[in-house]
Formats: structure tokens, C-alpha cells, sequence
């Protein structure tokens, strides 16, 4: 076998453009991938371009790979570390929040920038001071919104997720609601000197097959024995056959009323092992809008009330009257 020429020593600087690398690939797509004359086609591109293979092979490699446009430190400081300049942005976000008023106007970044530079903040750690001129405003907007720790997305709304029970007396919504009905014949038990009494529709909806279960009553505002009568009438077991709404429900969603700060309510639903869950207006430390319970209990009964109080003769129409000799009127729908 005849002795190889020697090669002309690599120059390392020196790449051969990129026409030629295509020509050069076009050349080895003809051959096979375990082709000797592979070598031979390598060595010679490599000596008439004065690079060693490794530069050719190296070049090949990175002729399709797509480069990026920006630097490869494109996001972070060469000033600060990473993690010092994360530090100072979450103090410059929180300085903002801290001297936001309710029209919603707050310190500035360039101004929160002097403050860490003259005085300093005192954190849990200890007092972070700034050196002056490390900190530019530019900078620092930019890494707030690149984190989220922006004034409009930190001030933002949380967004409200709904509850989905996943099986059947998981979550109960219960809502007590004036009815639409509001011309009926006074009932015997009137009591005298405590006026006329009210007819409020009971309503409990199950969260996950949306069954309700409604029951009319006279009473005299919103009490907790009546909402219990009530709620064992809901939890027993019915004679009829096309309601099977029975059970006792792991959790009861309510608005937080009357009923829901009764001791004797939570007492019973304690015992039985429900959870009360409640509605409650939004504090000053939270940002979430608060929004009514009460439409949400209603929604689903909404058709059987406002048809029972227009159309007497309506399938919905109430077909049992139970009179339990109290202080209510109760009125169960098939």
C-alpha cells in the first residue's frame, strides 16, 4: 500500500467556507456510511483547506445547526450575579406594592433604586444597601418583567377556579331564597304579634350529578332550626322512587349567613362529620374579587321556581304538603 502524503500542518483559525462544506456533503451523501473512500474525501478537503478532519468534521456538524441571533449571557447581568440581581428585584417589587394607595399609584423604580442606594431596606435577613450606579432603571424594569414580579401581573387578580366534586354527595350547595310565590292563604300556626310570616324556598343542588331537592316553608326569617328540619329532610331516604337524593354529604357550600353562625348548626354538622363552608368577603391582604354565593345555589332551581309561581298547572307543580304542626309549612317537589 502506497505511503499517505503528509499533511501540511492545521491551521486551527482557519474554517473553509461554507460553499464548500455543502459540496462536501452533497459528495459524501453519494457513499455509504462505512465507505473508506469516506477518509480519503475528508483528508483531502482538510489539506487543501489547511485544517486538520477534526476541524472539518466539527464544521459539518454546525453547518444545519441553527444559531442564535443574541449573545449566549442575553438575560443576565455581568454586573451582578444571577441571584443577587433577583434579590434586589424582589425588594424593588415589594416597595412598590407596600406604597401602592387605592388610586393604584406607587413608588417608582427609579426612586425605589435611590432608596436602596441612600437608606437601605430592612428585610429578615438584615439591611440591603445598594452601591450607587450598580443598579440601572432599565435593568432592573427589565428583570421585573422577564420574573413576574411586575406592579400590573403581582396586582393582578387571582383567577378563580370552581370547585368539581367528584362523586355524588362530595359537596352540597344550599341556599335559602324568598319565593317568587307570594300570594298564599295564611297557615293556622301563625304566631300573633310577630307579623306575617315569610315563604322562603330550601334548596340544597348535589355539585357533581346536579340533583335538587326543594322544599317551601313559612318561617320567620332565616333560622337554624328550620335549615336542620330541612337538611333531615334531604338526607332521608324518599318514598318516592324518582328521587334519589338521600345520604349525608362530606361538605355543605352555603352563604355565610344567619344559619352558617349558628352554634347549634355547627354543632349538629359536626357531629354528623360535614364540613360548613362558607363564602367570606375578601380581606385586606387578598386581591381575589369576591363574588356572590348566592346565584350560584340558585341557578339550577331556578326553572321550578319561577314556574311554579306562574303556571299552576305546570308537571313541576308541588304535589305534597306536609304539615308538621310547628312553626312551618313545608312543601316538597317531586
Amino acid at each position: 500500500m502506497a505511503a499517505r502524503m503528509p499533511l501540511r500542518m492545521a491551521d486551527r483559525s482557519k474554517r473553509p467556507p461554507g460553499e464548500a462544506l455543502v459540496d462536501l456533503r452533497r459528495r459524501l451523501a453519494l457513499l455509504s456510511p462505512r465507505d473508506p473512500a469516506r477518509t480519503e474525501v475528508i483528508e483531502r478537503a482538510a489539506d487543501a483547506y489547511g485544517v486538520s478532519i477534526w476541524t472539518i468534521y466539527r464544521a459539518l456538524r454546525e453547518l444545519t445547526r441553527p444559531k442564535s441571533v443574541r449573545r449566549s449571557d442575553h438575560g443576565s447581568t455581568r454586573a451582578v450575579p444571577v441571584a443577587k440581581m433577583e434579590r434586589y428585584a424582589e425588594i424593588i417589587a415589594a416597595l412598590k406594592i407596600r406604597t401602592s394607595n387605592k388610586k393604584g399609584r406607587h413608588l417608582s423604580t427609579a426612586r425605589a433604586i435611590r432608596l436602596l442606594e441612600e437608606d437601605g431596606v430592612e428585610t429578615p435577613e438584615g439591611l440591603v444597601r445598594v452601591p450607587a450606579g450598580l443598579l440601572k432603571r432599565a435593568t432592573v424594569d427589565r428583570i421585573l418583567c422577564a420574573s413576574g414580579l411586575d406592579y400590573a401581573r403581582v396586582t393582578r387578580p387571582i383567577a378563580a377556579v370552581r370547585f368539581q366534586a367528584k362523586r355524588s354527595n362530595e359537596l352540597w350547595q344550599f341556599d335559602m331564597s324568598p319565593s317568587d310565590l307570594k300570594q298564599v292563604e295564611a297557615p293556622l300556626w301563625v304566631e300573633q304579634g310577630r307579623g306575617k310570616p315569610t315563604l322562603m324556598l330550601f334548596s340544597v343542588v348535589d355539585d357533581r350529578s346536579g340533583v335538587v331537592y326543594d322544599e317551601y316553608r313559612c318561617v320567620y326569617g332565616e333560622d337554624a332550626e328550620s335549615a336542620l328540619r330541612f337538611l333531615f329532610n334531604a338526607m332521608a331516604p324518599k318514598p318516592e322512587a324518582e328521587l334519589p337524593f338521600q345520604g349525608i354529604p362530606t361538605a355543605i357550600y352555603m352563604d355565610n349567613g344567619p344559619v352558617s353562625r349558628s352554634k347549634v348548626f355547627q354543632s349538629v354538622m359536626g357531629s354528623l362529620g360535614v364540613r360548613v363552608l362558607t363564602h367570606l368577603p375578601p380581606s385586606q391582604a387578598e386581591r381575589r374579587t369576591a363574588a356572590r354565593a348566592k346565584g350560584k345555589v340558585e341557578r339550577p332551581f331556578r326553572t321550578i321556581k319561577d314556574a311554579d309561581s306562574v303556571d299552576p298547572d305546570h308537571p313541576f307543580r308541588s304535589i305534597a304538603i306536609t304539615d308538621s304542626g310547628d312553626s312551618d309549612h313545608a312543601t316538597r317537589l317531586a
